[in-house]
């Protein structure tokens, strides 16, 4: 029944706050394989009052206590990943799509809760690929996990963003959000007939938006670079690129990803 009541008083918050325009939610967009840090507004000295819960109604466990009176909760799955700033923030590293939803931030004294809530929206973006066809047996759609194709062949990129909210992605979509898949010199590769660009929302699951690009891999793609970019109000958030990478016979691997600045090089 807690559960339940804590999910709608999650969805009158940020009702309130799309009609007021008020900045009492925070939205956070990032690519998975990053670290990032939530702010906790917090208004205590020290982090022992501090409470961080996590919100996701696509999740087997829909609402998870992170951080209870500072100290991290060793049966949550993420427990590694987690750490608290000494301003309370809470740091995720190596962040996945599965880390995706709302989280919130409460300070507590005497069993009292003191000031606002302070909460924060992560949204991440993932990309996987998928052969159609492959040389080896492998059938993985991962982008950690290897799969062996050749030129000739067709690979389809998924990206995808991973959002909690009681809206739906069509929603968000009209409040700014865009995905896009750009060659190296940023043009829409919407404009090329050697790429299939297809976009989707998906309101009954946690991926809010997919856009795939499936092509035929040409020798000359060696170094070339295909990256999804998403824009908020035309402004640029976040991207994951792929380059690749042949080797030997013209054979193509998909690797783990290399971090570059801000961006994330998958190799293959």
């Amino acid at each position: 029944m807690a559960d339940k009541c804590d999910l709608c008083l999650l969805g009158l918050i940020i009702l309130s706050s799309l009609l007021t325009g008020t900045s009492g939610v925070d939205h956070v967009f990032i690519s998975s394989g990053e670290n990032v840090s939530l702010s906790c507004n917090k208004a205590l000295s020290g982090c022992k009052s501090t409470t961080w819960i996590y919100y996701n109604r696509f999740r087997r466990r829909g609402r998870v206590e992170l951080i209870t009176g500072g100290i991290k909760n060793k049966d949550t799955e993420r427990h590694e990943r987690l750490s608290l700033e000494s301003d309370c923030s809470l740091n995720i590293k190596n962040v996945t799509e599965q880390d995706s939803g709302l989280y919130r931030c409460r300070q507590y004294v005497n069993g009292e809760q003191q000031g606002p809530d302070a909460d924060v929206h992560l949204r991440v973006l993932h990309v996987s690929v998928s052969p159609s066809s492959s040389s080896s047996s492998s059938s993985s759609s991962s982008s950690s996990s290897q799969t062996e194709i050749s030129p000739g062949r067709s690979v389809t990129l998924s990206c995808q963003l991973y959002s909690y909210d009681i809206f739906s992605c069509d929603d968000r979509v009209r409040r700014g959000v865009e995905l896009l898949w750009v060659n190296q010199a940023g043009v829409d590769l919407k404009t090329d007939s050697r790429y299939q660009i297809l976009s989707s929302s998906a309101p009954d699951q946690d991926r809010c938006i997919i856009i795939s690009l499936t092509t035929t891999l040409l020798n000359e793609d060696d170094n070339r670079e295909w990256r999804c970019q998403l824009t908020h109000r035309d402004h640029l958030e976040t991207s994951v690129r792929y380059t690749v990478k042949y080797s030997g016979e013209k054979t193509l691997f998909s690797d783990r990803f290399v971090k570059t600045s801000t961006d994330w090089l998958y190799s293959f």
